[in-house]
């Protein structure tokens, strides 16, 4: 198994009596392997493994995501023949916690890693598809320019207030108009990225047919939809953090459900205003939420409901390949 802690990546040489192996916790035989996390370290790694008498083919590499830096190794492990799966690392850290392990070593990580895989035979990764990686590269730009020139706005705001100089509130201003043409650029990758491939528009137009589903939540929807494998609607629902975890034990504890704190906000609030919309105008979305207020629900909770079921329509337009039908009868 590899542990992706950047810049190096362990593999232990026991890794496959591990997976064959009940006793596997018990083996003193422990070998550990650091390469650089790039094209040729990945390439020492699978050499290596070689030398232990181990095909690329009999490999299962288990990985915690780590933002961006481990998409690189899993790529180049993956078209070597390597079967791969990536971990969040959450679910690392409560299985070694289920364990009683609280020391944190290199080598301790490796072996958590190696007896999740054991255990729990996590899923194969598939890379996404290339035009998915750069419509999401496209996006986080756009995300990053939109929060860039906020920022900017609020520093002339605050330049005016504070009556600053000529010169800072032209070098704000300046700031301000470079940033909107590079919004206006990027939107425009963008939309001939999606135009330019058939599937992508064409999905694309799949989710727009749905009421409250505009320009951004469709595109960053369409990235996410085609980044990630999603075998059902509440599998992409939970995904975006659009699951309530409840608290509930006897009558002691009763907590009130709360959202998973995930890394995808900028969805959800996006998601939000469409919801918001989605309750005056989309009519599936509309009943639901209305349905819950009579029953007592708070309007942020109704709100929720009708988040995860615009994220419900979307994986039904795209799982029928089928426009939104606004007399659908819900089942």
């Amino acid at each position: 198994m590899v542990d992706d802690i950047f810049p190096h990546w362990r593999l232990p040489a026991y890794f496959q009596s591990c997976l064959n192996c009940p006793k596997y916790c018990d083996s003193n035989k422990r070998k550990f392997k650091s390469v650089a996390n790039s094209p040729s370290g990945i390439a020492m790694l699978l050499d290596w493994a070689t030398k232990q008498s181990i095909l690329s083919t009999e490999l299962h590499v288990v990985m915690e995501a780590t933002g961006i830096y481990h998409e690189q190794a899993a790529i180049t492990l993956h078209d070597a023949g390597v079967t791969v799966s990536i971990i969040n690392p959450a679910h690392i850290k409560n299985f070694a916690r289920g364990l009683g392990v609280q020391t944190k070593t290199d080598g301790v990580d490796s072996l958590i890693l190696a007896r999740y895989a054991a255990l729990l035979k996590p899923r194969r990764w598939m890379p996404p598809p290339p035009e998915a990686r750069i419509l999401q590269g496209l996006l986080a730009r756009r995300e990053a320019i939109q929060q860039d020139l906020q920022r900017e706005k609020n520093r002339q705001e605050k330049s005016v207030v504070a009556n600053e100089s000529t010169l800072i509130q032209q070098s704000i201003a300046d700031s301000i108009a470079f940033l909107i043409e590079q919004l206006k650029k990027i939107q425009t990758q963008i939309d001939d990225h999606i135009n330019g491939n058939p599937l992508l528009k064409h999905d694309l137009a799949l989710l727009q047919s749905i009421p409250a589903i505009g320009e951004k939540s469709s595109t960053q929807l369409l990235a996410v939809m085609h980044l990630h494998t999603f075998n059902s609607a509440e599998q992409l629902s939970a995904y975006l953090g659009l699951v309530p975890i409840e608290r509930q034990s006897g009558a002691s504890l009763m907590g009130v459900p709360n959202y998973p704190k995930q890394d995808l906000q900028h969805i959800r609030a996006i998601l939000y205003m469409a919801a918001v919309v989605a309750t005056r105008y989309n009519p599936h979305v509309k009943a639901l939420y209305e349905r819950l207020l009579a029953r007592g629900k708070t309007k942020m909770s109704a709100l929720g409901a009708a988040m995860r079921k615009l994220v419900h329509l979307c994986f039904g337009v795209l799982k029928t390949q089928q426009k939104y039908q606004p007399s659908y009868q819900n089942a």
